[in-house]
């Protein structure tokens, strides 16, 4: 990527950039921050630097990345409050007047190639993958048994509390929550827990994060049988996601991707749903680093992560996979969850159903 860009070396500051490049670490402190506590420099040559104040260097060479890799370059607290560009002043003096580029911004004369860096990261290496399936396996889990456990009565709110609790026990941090109860489940695409109470139908939509990578999924429980209509709207949505899957390999573009979720709710006798939410695109160490609609020039690479999450009104399927040679991997599925099987060209595509309490 440097030298297609003609740059000397890439300083890497945003959280999910640093989690990635440090195999999991994290220079995060103010999660409000896009941008964290300490910086890592790649230079042309391969040489690599981790920068940062006194406050933060011992805890970054003690737990978060490995010494053998990047070289410390340390300076004082009062240095890095009075010199907004610091890092970009260490970062110059370390590449010999070769370019510097960034992912986020720092100064008008720096430029920014986070989407270039992004494509970096697309290919997950096998110790992600590994990494990956770990946390897609907790995530699924967690929320299955968060919502077998829960009960009609209790507030949007309190679910997302035990939601976050649960992920929490298994060193996840959930970084989206969405909780809707009964008819906010048909209102809102992107229901904001409330204080509202679950009587009949309850859906419960997280991101979880560990590592710096993210599992998404989105579970829907129903306080008795199944409404007739949810249930066929949720097959219908599940239809919709076995397509997409089953074009999600390498070398497909987003555009087309998109253009089959629109043929697929049309074929499904809801055309139109996709003007009404995202259908989801590629994940890893953001929530989503692109989202796939018909302007979207990106094209699905091998092993990939990929959460799509086709919607019709009043429901939704959602599931974290990887991209494979042919196939694709479900992540966050978990056995005991009830799902629908969709075959297309003779292969079958799991989503979830609607589960019954």
């Amino acid at each position: 990527m440097l030298a297609a860009e003609r740059a000397g070396g890439v300083l890497i500051k945003s959280r999910h950039n640093f989690s990635w490049l440090s195999a999991g670490g994290t220079n995060t402190v103010d999660t409000t921050r896009e941008a964290g506590v300490a910086a890592l420099l790649v230079r042309d040559d391969g040489k690599c630097f981790a920068l940062a104040s006194r406050i933060e260097m011992p805890r970054l060479v003690a737990e978060e990345i490995p010494l053998n890799l990047f070289e410390p370059v340390e300076f004082a607290w009062q240095e890095e409050k009075a010199n907004a560009n610091l890092f970009v002043e260490r970062a110059n003096g370390l590449l010999k007047d070769k370019p510097l580029c960034t992912d986020i911004p720092f100064d008008a004369k720096t430029p920014v190639l986070e989407s270039s860096i992004a494509r970096c990261r697309h290919q997950l290496t096998a110790p992600e993958i590994e990494r990956y399936r770990t946390l897609g396996r907790d995530a699924g889990e967690a929320v299955e048994h968060l919502v077998r456990n829960l009960h009609p009565g209790i507030t949007e709110q309190e679910v997302a509390r035990h939601a976050d609790a649960a992920l929490a026990e298994r060193g996840a941090r959930n970084i989206v929550t969405l909780v809707a109860a009964d008819e906010r489940v048909k209102r809102f695409r992107h229901p904001v827990p409330t204080r509202k109470r679950w009587e009949k139908v309850l859906m419960v939509v997280i991101c979880a994060e560990r590592g710096g990578l993210v599992a998404s999924l989105t579970r829907i429980v129903c306080a008795g049988p199944v409404p007739d209509e949810l249930e066929s709207r949720t097959l219908a949505a599940a239809r919709v996601n076995a397509q997409m899957l089953s074009r999600t390999r390498p070398g497909a573009h987003a555009a087309d991707l998109f253009d089959t979720a629109t043929r697929a709710y049309a074929a499904e006798g809801f055309p139109g749903e996709e003007n009404f939410h995202h259908q989801g695109g590629a994940t890893g160490y953001r929530t989503r680093d692109w989202v796939a609609h018909p302007a979207c020039k990106e094209v699905v690479q091998m092993n990939q992560a990929f959460a799509w999450n086709p919607s019709i009104t009043g429901t939704k399927v959602e599931d974290t996979c990887i991209t494979g040679d042919g196939t694709i991997e479900l992540i966050t599925s978990t056995p005991d969850w009830p799902k629908i099987s969709v075959r297309v060209k003779g292969r079958e595509y799991l989503s979830p159903a609607v589960l019954s309490i």
